[in-house]
Order: C-alpha cells, then structure tokens, then sequence
C-alpha cells in the first residue's frame, strides 16, 4: 500500500479539468507538494495508507481559488477615502498615503490580507504594490501563493526612488525568488498613463529577459482612455500595440473601456485579462465587457482589487457579483453562467498567471491547493447544482479548510501559520499613525 500525507474524502470534488468532471463521493490524496490522485472515496482510502485524513463531511472540495489581481497591504486603507471619482480617489487620497508607507507597514498589511484571504477560500493571489519582497515575506510566511511584483512608474516610488532603481529593484526580486516553492516575481509598470513608452519598453525587456509575468492596469476608465488619445491619439490598448508591448505574459487588469479593435488586439497577442468588477463599479468606472472578451477567446480571470477600492478580499462575493453585473448589463440570465464563472475563478485565474501546469485544477501532479466548503449549513440547503451554489450561495466564511503546496494552512477555520488576533492589533494601529501622518500634512 502506498502512503501518502493527506487524503481529503467525503465531498463533492470538483476537479475543474476540460471535463469539469464533478465527483460525488469523492477524495483526493496528497504526497509532499502534489496531487497523487483524485477519484471516488472508496478507491482512495483503500489504496493509500494516510498521516492524516480531512473529512469534507458531504462538503465541496475543490481548487483554491485565484485572485489575479489585487493590492494586499492596501488592508492598511481600507475605508479611508470612499465613494470618490477615481483620479480623485487616486490622487487626492491614496498615492498622498501611500507617501507615508514603509516596509512593515506593507508587510503587516500582506498579513492581514493573506489572513482574509486564506479565510475565504484564497490560495493563489497576484499582487501590485509597493516594497513588493515585504509582500513576498509576508505570503511566504502565511504560507500562500503569490505572483507578485513592484510597481513602477514615470515618478518617484516610496520604496525605492526614482524610475531607474525601480527596474533594478524588479531584477533583484527576480533573482532573490526564482527558486521559491510559492513565490513568483512579475514585472508591474502601473498603467500606460503613469508609464512613458521608454518605462515600458525597459519594463518589457526585463520580462523578455527572465521570462517573466508582467501586470499593468489597461483603460480602467473614460479619464484614462481620454488621456491616451489627446497624448498619442491611439487608445491604451492601440498604444502598448503600436509601442510592442502586448505579449502572451501581459496581465492587462481592469480593461473597462474597450473598443472592438481593442479586444481584437487582446486576442490577437493572447493577452490575459484580470476582471475586477467591485472595484471598478465601486469607483464607476464603468464594466469590463466580460461576455464580449470570451466569445473571442480572451483568457480572463476574476481580481478583488485592493480593500481601498473594494472594501474585501472575498473572492467568493466576487464571483456572485460577476455572474450577476454581466446578467443584468446584457439583459441575458444567460450571460455568463455559473460553471464559467467558477472557472474564470479557479483554472482561468490559473491561466491568466501562467501557472495552469501546476494549480487551478485537481488532478494528479499537480500542486496541493485545494479548499473544502461546509455545506451543511441553512443557506446552502437544498443543493440541486454545485456549481449554482457556488456562484449564488456560498460565502467566504463557508471555507473551513485550505492547502497549500500540500501544507494546511487553514483547518476548521483556524489559521495555522498566523496569529490572526496580533495580525489584526497590527494594523488598527498602522491606521491610528496613517490618520496622524495624513492630518499632519
């Protein structure tokens, strides 16, 4: 009989292949890092001698989700400046704060948002921010997968100065991480607006280089589009086109304000999309046209965006509010069914990192990420369809479990990596200095 270190049993296992094959009865077995195999209970527990068996007790195991985009130290703003117009919001508030920040303030706020985000059924997030090896060491040390990079702009960043230092800061991060389990660095000019071709250009070389992810926010608004043409007279997507810089490994966030040719550009170099509909609805922005993109193909996952712009980092609300914006923007019940949805969440997020190989999906070989929902609870009662309830019932706070590269990290709700309580202390008091700081100014 072979060992292994984990059987998850007693679920419905939701494998999120090309089938979205859907095992009721269901069990997957974990040795070190992977997935040794996924099938009916009964076959499971009888072949494989166990260290220590999960009982999903009729719940759903599935992949953890995948958040492609977010900015997790912003857990230090949350609520500081709503209900404001994005340049607003933006300049007014958030890069005036975002002045203020330091190191630990990052990392103690990439606590506090992995903590949220284990806890609601988060295992893979994709981060844009400052003082990125912070966030890094921060993910690391909760145990969670992170695609992360520095963001770079035209002017001077708080963390490393001016834009030169910026580049040479991504190289070290490549450098410092390329061999991490968990950790994944990407190349993150913030947006055609606040990048100038030249920026963009040296950006893209560094990715060429090492192979490297990259991210950038894409024509979020009217504002930005606006600005793009009386600069360039193109779009933000004809632009980075024109100025070569859509590729395969370009993350394009937000991408609200599209024209035709734009999505056809976006298709034509395989661009990924991160959709982010909270954020941009919550800043009226406007919607990213979903349902337009995947009817050509375009890879698109589902982002939280930042708790400024949020205010959560439940993927799980996400995902209800993307099935349901769409339906009633389009006038179509149809738009976007729930099985898309859980995909756009899980396997596609996957993709849009460019780590399909080894998670979004349970199936043998790849890496241990998976979370179990309890649903033995009011409102999840009856269950017709898997998948609906996902979508349109279940909430973050039905997690109770989460793996991780094949490591609990989350067991009947509690955290094992963090002491959620001092995680919590930390920032409450971050904020009181944020609030001295900004009033001081």
């Amino acid at each position: 009989m072979q060992l292994v270190d984990i059987i998850v049993k007693n679920g419905w296992v939701l494998t999120m292949d090309q089938d979205s094959t859907l095992i009721e009865k269901g069990a997957v077995a974990v040795k070190g890092d992977r997935i040794v195999e996924v099938g009916l209970e009964d076959v499971l527990v009888c072949r494989y001698g166990v260290g220590k068996t999960i009982d999903a007790q009729g719940g759903i195991i599935m992949p953890g989700l995948v958040n492609t985009h977010t900015h997790a130290a912003m857990t230090c703003f949350r609520g500081l400046a709503d209900d404001l117009p994005l340049m607003t919001w933006l300049e007014d508030h958030i890069f005036p704060a975002e002045a203020k920040l330091t190191e630990d303030m990052v990392y103690k706020g990439t606590l506090l948002a992995c903590a949220e985000m284990i806890l609601s059924g988060t295992t893979t997030f994709c981060d844009m921010y400052l003082f990125e090896d912070a966030v890094a060491e921060a993910a690391k040390r909760a145990g969670m997968r992170a695609l992360v990079g520095e963001v770079l702009y035209d002017f001077p960043s708080p963390n490393y100065g001016p834009m030169e230092k910026g580049l040479t800061y991504t190289e070290d991060l490549i450098e410092k991480w390329q061999d991490d389990p968990l950790i994944t660095i990407a190349v993150e000019p913030h947006s055609p607006y606040l990048c100038a071709p030249d920026l963009l250009q040296k950006a893209k070389a560094i990715a060429d280089r090492h192979r490297a992810p990259m991210v950038m926010h894409v024509s979020e608004s009217e504002a930005e589009v606006l600005q793009l043409k009386e600069k360039y007279n193109k779009t933000p997507v004809e632009h980075l086109a024109h100025i070569g810089f859509l590729d395969p490994k370009l993350i394009a966030v937000h991408c609200v304000v599209m024209t035709e040719k734009d999505m056809d550009l976006l298709k034509a170099f395989d661009v990924k999309v991160a959709h982010d509909p909270e954020s941009t609805m919550k800043l009226a922005s406007g919607i990213t046209p979903v349902p337009q993109l995947l009817e050509r193909g375009v890879t698109v996952g589902i982002g939280t965006d930042g708790c400024a712009s949020n205010n959560n980092l439940d993927m799980f609300q996400e995902i209800d509010t993307v099935a349901k914006v769409h339906k009633a923007q389009t006038l179509d019940p149809t738009a976007l069914d729930a099985q898309t949805v859980v995909r756009m969440a899980t396997i596609d997020g996957a993709r849009v990192l460019g780590l399909e190989d080894q998670i979004g999906s349970l199936a043998p070989g790849k890496k241990a990420d998976i979370i179990v929902i309890d649903t033995s609870r009011p409102h999840l009662t009856p269950m017709y369809n898997v998948y609906s309830h996902l979508v349109y019932a279940v909430s973050g706070n039905d997690v109770v479990t989460a793996i991780v590269n094949g490591q609990v990290v989350m067991e009947d709700r509690a955290l094992m990596p963090l002491d959620v309580d001092t995680v919590m202390e930390d920032v409450n008091q971050i904020a009181e200095d944020i609030v001295l700081k900004v009033n001081r100014s």
